[in-house]
């Protein structure tokens, strides 16, 4: 047999005798390095300074940037880009107007302060109105006049005619792009109920005009948009966060940006900016938003000193789950679901005898509200009402409400096919924004000219005012 013999007790010693030896060397010998280079430093302060050579990494294709020697940015480098067109924001408004410049041959660069899959249009659950007609007969019309109606008649209505006259062909594109909507039998697209929409302006009773990803319908539309967009040669300048507009003579000639990794000032000019940053949601304490939606666009846009409009048109959603504010989709109520109050009385059916739980958000909100003050809320505190859920088949929740199943269990402990869940009305969307014209361009206004644009600022998605919402979103 073998033993293993390790070091003896003199060994180990000399061992470390010699190690402490040659720690002692290394560091007299990083000394004298420091010193000789004190000594250096002290010597010849000018020449070091003239010499010295900044280098930042730029993310992207980005080959022609170049930093700035002018004396303002010799200490702190400004690097330059020069494009056709500049996005700001990569959420569903920005990577279609990214893609779209692109396809049409405009240098593209698209800023995001996140990547563009983690934008706040994943977290739509809903769906997107478009008069298909696969459920009923629909037409354009009768959409337009429910968004008008919808809107407290306080929406532009060019801008609503559009909307409403291009949606079935925007969805069908979706659908070519790879968008996987839920589907009825015969293969066609599927419908559901949404809140304010119906047919012959009004008279022919519930549209089921909601195309819909079951209850993730922006996350699939984000991922989408963003797949179809690497088709494209557009720059994306990932986690950089846009400061402001620069502006010249009344037009608007760029944005500076922060690249947020190492802290490089980047001065992009372009012919054209269009803004799609998103809403400023988390103004409020609890919304249905994400901690990115700070509205940083509206602020811009304010700091350039030009108009922002109608800021006090917020729309609270009827179904946030109570205590943390997570989203229901109205959908939920679309397929089936309804409101209670501690009574168990469905008490939409008193403040919108037709519509009822599918009235517009601002009705509906403004009911549960009523219910609460008047101390018909449920709970210890009488300060939220229910959505009930468990009436409806498990397959039907399987299927088409998967994604708020799993949230009511989340955030609010709580079973959809045994229990209701607790909601409260909750902030969910701004209305208003930068006011822009129906074809995104920004406006300003005076009372010398009336309405002007703004050359070569453009505003998309929910940081712009076009308006086709007016006071309430559907």
């Amino acid at each position: 047999s073998f033993h293993a013999v390790g070091p003896t007790k003199s060994t180990r010693a000399v061992w470390r005798r010699s190690n402490t030896m040659a720690s002692l060397a290394s560091l007299s010998a990083k000394i004298a390095q420091k010193a000789g280079l004190k000594a250096l430093l002290g010597s010849a302060p000018k020449c070091l300074a003239a010499k010295r050579d900044f280098h930042f990494r730029i993310h992207g294709r980005n080959t022609d940037s170049k930093v700035s020697n002018a004396m303002v940015s010799r200490d702190y480098p400004v690097v330059d880009h020069q494009y056709d067109a500049v996005v700001v924001g990569a959420g569903g408004a920005g990577l279609r107007a990214a893609f779209g410049l692109a396809e049409e041959g405009f240098k593209t660069a698209c800023i995001t302060k996140l990547f563009p899959t983690r934008s706040h249009t994943v977290a739509a659950q809903g769906g997107i109105n478009a008069a298909l007609g696969h459920m009923e007969e629909d037409d354009w019309r009768w959409h337009f006049y429910d968004t008008v109606k919808g809107s407290d008649w306080l929406g532009d209505q060019d801008a609503i005619h559009y909307m409403c006259e291009e949606a079935p062909k925007a969805v069908i594109e979706l659908e070519n792009y790879g968008m996987p909507f839920s589907r009825l039998e015969n293969g066609k697209i599927y419908q559901r109920a949404f809140g304010g929409q119906s047919l012959k302006y009004g008279k022919g009773g519930q549209a089921h005009r909601c195309c819909a990803v079951a209850d993730r319908t922006g996350h699939s539309l984000l991922h989408t948009l963003y797949g179809r967009s690497l088709k494209y040669d557009t720059n994306y300048f990932i986690e950089y966060f846009a400061l402001d507009l620069i502006m010249e003579d009344g037009e608007c000639r760029g944005v500076i940006a922060l690249c947020m990794e190492d802290g490089s000032i980047h001065r992009f000019r372009s012919k054209n900016t269009i803004l799609a940053t998103g809403g400023y949601g988390r103004a409020y304490f609890s919304c249905t938003s994400a901690h990115t939606c700070t509205g940083d666009g509206t602020a811009m846009v304010n700091r350039a000193g030009l108009p922002n409009e109608d800021m006090e048109f917020v729309q609270f959603h009827p179904t946030g789950v109570y205590g943390a504010g997570c989203l229901i989709t109205e959908g939920s109520r679309g397929e089936g679901g309804f409101l209670v109050n501690s009574e168990g009385e469905r008490y939409m059916e008193r403040y919108a005898p037709n519509a009822k739980d599918l009235a517009s958000r601002d009705v509906v909100s403004r009911a549960s509200t009523i219910e609460i003050r008047e101390g018909r809320g449920v709970g210890d505190d009488k300060d939220h009402v229910f959505l009930q859920l468990h009436h409806l088949p498990p397959e039907v929740l399987k299927t088409r409400l998967p994604g708020i199943s799993e949230t009511a269990m989340i955030f609010a402990g709580v079973d959809v096919t045994q229990d209701p869940i607790p909601v409260l009305p909750t902030v969910h969307y701004n209305m208003g924004g930068t006011p822009t014209n129906y074809r995104g361009q920004v406006i300003t206004y005076s009372e010398e000219k009336g309405d002007e644009v703004i050359p070569g600022l453009y505003a998309c998605g929910e940081t712009a005012c076009a308006s086709v919402h007016g006071a309430n979103r559907l």
